[in-house]
C-alpha cells in the first residue's frame, strides 16, 4: 500500500537529547544510590520514562522521592539541558521538509507531552507538524504501538500508510508492530539490535535520506 504520511519520534532522531538524558538520569539515579557505572542508557533508550524510573528502583530501591518526583525532576533536568546543551541533529529539518513534501507528518515520542513542547518551541519546529503525541497518555509506552497508532488516527490515515523514523530498537519495534514502514537512524552501538534489522531502511543519520526512496514509496510524488 502506498504510504501517505510520516511519524516522526524526536529524542536521538531530531534532536541530539539522548546523550541529554543519560546525563540526567546519572545525576539523578546516582544522587538516589544507583551506581553510576550501572547506569546504561541503552538498556532503557525509547522507553517511556515512569518505565525507565521503575526500572532503575526495582533494582537499586531507594528511600524518599516517589517515581512520580523522581519523573519530574528528570523532566526539569532534561529541559534545561536541552535548551543549553541541545542542537538538532544533521539532516533532522530537511528529512522533516521532505516528508512534508509528500504528506501530513506528526510527532509520536516517549517524552511526555510538555517536555516535547518545549523542545520543539527551543528549535522552532512545533508548527511543523499536524499533531503531537506523547505514550504518557497510552496504556504502554514503546514498543507498544500504541502512540503511533494514536498518530496515525490524529492524521486520519491507516497505519499501513505511515512511514515511521526511530532511533531506538524500542521504537523500531512499535513501527514494526503498527503494521507501519519504518527507517531506522540508529546510534552505532545500536545498528547491530537485532530490532533495527526488522526496519525497513537503515541510515547513519537523516542526511542520507534520499527523496527517490520516498517517491518510490508515497502516493505524492514530487517532481
Amino acid at each position: 500500500m502506498p504510504l501517505s504520511a510520516t511519524l516522526f519520534d524526536m529524542d536521538g532522531l531530531l534532536i541530539d537529547s539522548e546523550i541529554l538524558w543519560h546525563k540526567a538520569e546519572v545525576e539523578i539515579f546516582g544522587a538516589l544510590g544507583v551506581p553510576f557505572d550501572t547506569i546504561d542508557g541503552r538498556k532503557t533508550k525509547g522507553v517511556y520514562v515512569d518505565e525507565v524510573v521503575s526500572y532503575w528502583r526495582s533494582l537499586f530501591p531507594w528511600s524518599g522521592p516517589s517515581n512520580e518526583e523522581v519523573v519530574d525532576t528528570l523532566m526539569v533536568r532534561v529541559g534545561e539541558l536541552v535548551r543549553t546543551e541541545g542542537r538538532l541533529l544533521p539532516g533532522a529539518e530537511r528529512a522533516l521538509s521532505l516528508c512534508a513534501e509528500r504528506g501530513p507528518i506528526a510527532l509520536a515520542s516517549s517524552t511526555p507531552k510538555p517536555l516535547i513542547v518545549s523542545c520543539l518551541d527551543h528549535f522552532g519546529l512545533r508548527d511543523r507538524f499536524v499533531s503531537i503525541h506523547s505514550a504518557d497518555v497510552e496504556p504502554f509506552g514503546k514498543p507498544h504501538p500504541g502512540v503511533f497508532l494514536s498518530a496515525a488516527a490524529s492524521l486520519g490515515v491507516d497505519p499501513t500508510e505511515c512511514l515511521v523514523f526511530e532511533d531506538s530498537p524500542a521504537g523500531t519495534l512499535a513501527g514494526k508492530a503498527g503494521r507501519m514502514t519504518v527507517v531506522a537512524v540508529p546510534v552505532a552501538e545500536d545498528r547491530d539490535n537485532p530490532a533495527i534489522a526488522l526496519a525497513d531502511l537503515i541510515l547513519t543519520s537523516l542526511e542520507e535520506l534520499d527523496p527517490a526512496w520516498l517517491d518510490e514509496r508515497f502516493t505524492v510524488k514530487i517532481s
